[in-house]
Order: C-alpha cells, then structure tokens, then sequence
C-alpha cells in the first residue's frame, strides 16, 4: 500500500500525488499545505527524536496510497495544527477555505478529549468516532491514516500505553475501517496492534511462518506458473500473484484452537482478470483442473459483501495435494477490495455529479441513528453495547415507504424498524406490511425490503415479548424504557404495601417508623436520595424490606456478614457435563472438570485420560498438564452449552468497607452468579477466594473487569490451584 519507511519527503508526497492528479492548482494548494505545516510544526519534536512534520507527512503518504482527494492530503498535512499550535480555525479557513478546514476540525474533534478510565474511554471513542463519521467519510479515513503512522512508531511509548492504543484501535478503529471495506490499512492495523497486546504469540507466528517461508514461496511460484499457463491457454488474459496471510488473521484461527495445519490459506493466489464474466470462466477452468474443497466456495461477486468487496474464493487441491485458496476478481474489484469507500473519490471530479455521493449517504447512514442513542435512557454500557451490536455486524438495507433508506443489522424485525424511525411510532406500532404483504412482528427482514408500520393513537403501548422478537439494543433499551416509566407508579404503591406488610407483622406503627430521623438514616446507608425511590426498590423486588426495617432496628447482622453466612456455607457442586464437551472419536465416555484450574465454556481446553476415572478436562494454560503428552487427547465445547460452569477467582482488596456488597452488584450486569466466598487470612490486604458461575467465559472476564472498578480493589484474576 505505501512505503513503511521512517522518513518520507515532500517531493516523494508530491511526486505520488502526481501520479493520479496532475492539476496545478492542486499541487500548489498541497505545497502551500505543507509549508505552512512545516512553518506552524518547526521546532517541535516527536518522541522518535523526529522533527514533527514527519507525521502528517507520513499520514498523507498512506493517504497517496488510496488516491485520495486534494482536500484530503491537505487536511492531513494540517491535520494537527489547531489541536498542536496557535493556529485559529478561522485563520485557518481563511487560507485554505471552508472544506479543507472541515475535515481538520473533525480530525481535531476525534483527537481532543482526554479519557481517565478505560470503560470512559472506549464509550468516549465510540461517540467522537462516530459524530466524527456522521459529519465527512473522509475524517474517518484521515484518523485511520493518522492512527496507522502512530502504531507504527509505537516501540517509542512506555509498555502500558502501547497496550492502551493498540487495544483502542482493534476495539474501535479496526471494525469501522472493516466496516469501510479498507482491508490494507485494516490488516496493518491489526498486526501492528497484536505485536504490541501479545507479542510472545506474534512473534511465535512469525517464527513459525519463517521456518516454512522458502519451501512455501517456492510452492506458490510453481502453482502461480500453472495456473497462468492454464488461463492463457484457454485465451484469458490474466495476471497471478501470491498473497501473504496477515499475521492477525492466523492468529484469530489459532486462537479457536485450529493448528497450523489446518489453515487451509496459508497457501494462497490472487488472479486478476479483465471481466466479471472472465472471474467466472477462470474459476471453470480451475476447477475442471484442480479439485475443489466442497463447502469452502463463496460467490462475493453475485453477493458482494456490505462494504462493497467483490471477489470469488475457492479452496482446491494443487500441486502435491497441497491446499491453496484462490481468489479471483477484476482489477476494478481488486481497488474496492483493498480500499474499499475510499477507493471512490468521485468527489474530486470537476463539473460531474458524485454517484459515490449517494452511496457514501447509503453506507454511513446507520452511523448518524447512533448518536440518536445518545439521547435515550440507556445507561454508558447500554451504548457500547448497541454500538458494537448495530454498527459492527453484517447489515441490511431496507426502505420506507417512501424509499429512504434504514440501516439494520441482521436478523433485524419490523419491531427494530419502527423504533429506529422513532420511539413513538413503536409504542404505537399495532402491525406491519412488508413489500404489501402483513407480516407478524417477528418476521425477519431482508434487503431491500419496504417496510409500512401500522400504528395506533390509541394503543397502551409494547408487549414485553417484544424484547424477545427485536434485535437491536437501541429498541430493546426503548421498549424498556416505556416499561420502567409504567412500571415507576405500580412499583411505588406496590413498595409502600410491602413495608407497612412488614411493619405490621413486628408491630411497629408506620408513622412511627418513617419519622425524618429515620428517613435520613435510612437513605445514607442505602445510598438512595429519597423515600420515594426506596418504595420503587421495594416494589421492584432489588430491596427487601425487611433489610430496611433493620437498619432503624438494628436486629440484623452487618451485610457483609450475611453474605458471607450465605455463601460461605453454600457447597460448591460441579455441573453435570454430558453433551455439553465434546471428545473427538468417542461418543460415550465419562467426562469430568478438572478443580484445579476450572475451565468453563469459551476456554481453550484439552482432555487428560486418567485411569479409571474418564477423561478429565482442563484448560489449556493449566500448569498440571502441561507436561503430559502421552495420554492428552483433543476435546472442545459443545456449541449448545448453555448451563454455568463455577471458576474461581482471588479479589485483592487494601479495604474491606462494602466490598462484598459491591462485587456481589456486579454480578448481575456480568450474568454470573457468586456460589461460594472464602476469606483468606492476610494481615496487610484482604483477599478473598470467591467461586463463580459463567455461562461462557466472556461473562467472566466482564464480571473481573466490572470488579476492577471498585475503589480499594488492588487485583482480582482467575485462580489456577
């Protein structure tokens, strides 16, 4: 794509401009760009020791590489003068006009704020990114350019840094660059960010792709021959080349327990071919030569992907009965492919109407609804969550009645649509016509589908089974919302009942009991801030009231002492795991969960065969088997799992004020559940050894994060005994 050389010149920058765009005038508006960067940025140094026009120099020489547009290098030469210097926006604009100077501000924007926690910061980069996208597809593509040059001088920052931007970028900047179909700054991205997160496996992987490098080079170039050969004999015009696995890529196919062995494309060709219809004859010829793997065929030119890649790929059996993945496509796809929205900058041809124009409109209009999410009732791990579920999985388009276009994720219903056009027309949504057709609510839509919703002034609003048919988290959170506002006046009366219940079986007088005395007591220790929402709670089922009447009575125990009464006490069983593991050759043999290191769904595991006893399943970390080859034999977890299984974890502590309390309330955005507590003696800290039930071993990592939160918390990891 571009030169990965640390220092890049002006005149190189120009001399690639000119490759694709010879006018004058936009030479010069780049030159005088770049001498006023050079003029603003002078002096000043990176932490490489560099000068720091280097960077935006760098930036724009990516740029070069997806041809972009004037305004664009330009911007990214200026990209960090109103964040870095005294430059105004208006002095700014006043040099090089209104366009320009937009795309540097949405830069700066993305750029500006400063994030103290790593929850803050990923619910930070999600808006800015995404208001950044909602304002000019370019700023985005600049930011990636802009992100790009800084991981590759990432060695300069300290080791946690390096881990902070690279986590960033794979959680946030890579799935947008996906999204905009800009594979080869996206696979830069990705290796760049897995050697600075786990180098021990990246490295491993490069080690391993070296050992094989020669042998495997001289593989392809013998197949390249070939299939050259092949399609020149049958009249097609062609050209082949060998196409390197990305690192990260192997690494995601390793990390589901795949070896090497069985990457089918490490072995991998490229045929570019003049035609559509030529792509389809040259997989003919292939075929009729090369016996194809069933199964691994996908047509992406009939059915391009979302962000507009088109190409055929098939897996066949070459030379020595070695695996090679061929992907066959025209020059025009190959642009799209590497580049993706940013291989069309129609914007930049004078005096024609931009068709990119409408599809750019297309493409990030499901960008622009998030921000709606800003203004609904849902909490900050609400809008992570939508965002990643509504703008980061495959998509489909519908329409309107009126033909404007809806983004969707997949598997979307009519309930999702009729919330993302507006919150009102869902809770009045009575039905739905689909291309003329009524359709139940939980029909799933599909491309190109015209949506009419049926509403009713008159209706008291969603069923609660709605929650079950929609897809989206943004009509989930609105159609929960409407319930909490309803359900706000029942739960109050309701709460109110339960406690004079409760004060009437102790015999106390109600008026007695909620003296302001009292009252005040009563929301200090309960962090509430009025009666009000303590009736709600009670109503609502999160606080009994007799833990309330308790606190003015002083009859219970301390809460901590409860909880620890409760669990402590609690034996902690293992599930019963038939079906739920898979032993690769057998059908029917005990199977059993090691105590020792507790693997729980989502965990790479292997199987020890013990005498007498089955086989004993532990994770693949675990220290006690790895010295055991002899009689380790492959297992995996059944798709289905859907029961808990228990890990243990040690929490760390320098305080022991509500810390139970406080981890046992994030149980519950984490869908585990705490079976069993032991406190460990330790003089300096408190530790605690607390055994949980995850259904799948995100729900543990989340619940360890959330725990990370809690003030005085020093640790908290899962335990290996």
């Amino acid at each position: 794509m571009t030169d990965k050389r640390k220092k890049v010149t002006f005149e190189e920058l120009r001399d690639k401009v000119l490759t694709y765009d010879r006018d004058q005038d936009d030479v010069e508006l780049m030159t005088k760009a770049y001498l006023f960067a050079y003029e603003m940025h002078f002096g000043v140094k990176r932490l490489t020791n560099e000068d720091y026009i280097e960077h935006p120099l760098n930036v724009a020489y990516i740029l070069t590489g997806i041809f972009a547009d004037i305004p664009t290098i330009c911007a990214a030469l200026l990209h960090d003068v109103l964040e870095d210097t005294e430059v105004t926006e208006k002095e700014l604009e006043d040099k090089f006009g209104k366009e320009i100077t937009s795309l540097v501000v949405g830069v700066t924007k993305i750029n500006k704020l400063n994030f103290s926690g790593e929850n803050e910061a990923m619910i930070a980069n999600h808006r800015k990114i995404i208001v950044g996208l909602s304002e000019d597809v370019r700023v985005i593509i600049i930011k990636l350019a802009d992100r790009l040059h800084n991981m590759r001088t990432l060695w300069v920052l300290p080791e946690k840094k390096q881990k902070e931007k690279s986590k960033e970028t794979l959680d946030i900047l890579i799935p947008i660059a996906h999204r905009l179909g800009m594979n080869q700054i996206k696979s830069e991205l990705e290796d760049l960010s897995l050697r600075y997160l786990k180098p021990d496996v990246y490295y491993s992987i490069v080690e391993t792709l070296n050992q094989s490098k020669g042998e495997r080079d001289q593989i392809v170039v013998e197949m390249m021959n070939k299939v050259t050969t092949l399609l020149s004999e049958h009249g097609i015009k062609n050209e082949v080349k060998g196409r390197a696995k990305s690192i990260y890529s192997i690494y995601k196919k390793l990390d589901t327990g795949r070896k090497f062995s069985d990457i089918y494309d490490l072995l991998a060709l490229r045929v570019f071919v003049d035609t559509e219809q030529e792509c389809y004859q040259a997989l003919g010829i292939l075929h009729s030569k090369y016996r194809p793997i069933p199964k691994r065929f996908k047509d992406y030119i009939a059915m391009p992907k979302t962000n507009m890649y088109q190409s055929l790929h098939t897996t066949v059996f070459g030379m020595d009965g070695n695996l090679f993945e061929i992907q066959i496509r025209t020059y025009d796809m190959d642009k799209i492919a590497e580049h993706g929205i940013a291989s069309h900058w129609s914007y930049k041809e004078k005096g024609k109407s931009s068709s990119m124009q409408s599809t750019m409109e297309q493409k990030l209009q499901f960008f622009r609804s998030i921000i709606e999410l800003k203004n609904t009732e849902s909490n900050d791990e609400d809008f992570v969550d939508s965002v990643k579920e509504d703008v980061f999985k495959d998509t489909i388009y519908v329409f309107t009645p009126k033909g404007d276009v809806v983004e969707l994720p997949n598997g979307s219903t009519p309930i999702d649509f009729a919330y993302r056009v507006h919150s009102e027309v869902g809770d009045k949504m009575v039905g739905a016509i689909i291309n003329g057709n009524i359709v139940p609510l939980d029909y799933q839509l599909k491309d190109d589908d015209i949506i009419k919703i049926n509403i009713n002034k008159n209706s008291v609003g969603p069923s609660k089974e709605w929650l079950n048919m929609a897809k989206t988290a943004q009509a989930k959170n609105k159609i929960k919302a409407f319930f909490n506002r309803n359900d706000k006046v029942t739960n109050l009366k309701r709460g109110e009942d339960l406690i004079a219940k409760e004060l009437r079986k102790r015999k106390i007088a109600f008026n007695d009991f909620f003296t302001n005395e009292n009252i005040n007591k009563i929301t200090d220790e309960l962090k509430y801030t009025n009666l009000e929402e303590i009736y709600i709670n009670v109503g609502n089922n999160k606080l009994p009231p007799s833990q309330l009447i308790n606190i003015i009575t002083n009859e219970n125990e301390s809460k901590e002492e409860l909880i620890l009464k409760k669990t402590l006490t609690r034996e902690v069983t293992a599930p019963i795991i038939k079906n739920d593991i898979i032993v690769k050759g057998i059908d029917d043999i005990k199977v059993n969960v090691a105590s020792c290191c507790k693997p729980v769904p989502g965990d790479r595991i292997v199987g020890y065969i013990t005498k007498g006893y089955g086989i004993t399943v532990h994770r693949m970390v675990c220290p006690n088997v790895r010295e055991l080859e002899e009689r380790i034999i492959d297992v995996m977890w059944n798709d289905t799992v859907v029961k808990k299984y228990p890990t243990t974890v040690l929490v760390n502590a320098i305080s022991n004020d509500n810390l139970l309390l406080n981890i046992i309330s994030k149980t519950s955005n984490s869908n585990v559940v705490v079976q069993n507590i032991n406190a460990v003696n330790k003089s300096d800290t408190f530790l605690y050894e607390i055994v949980i039930l995850v259904e799948h071993k995100e729900n543990a990592i989340k619940f360890i994060n959330d725990v990370k939160t809690i003030p005085n918390v020093i640790s908290i990891e899962r335990i290996i005994k």
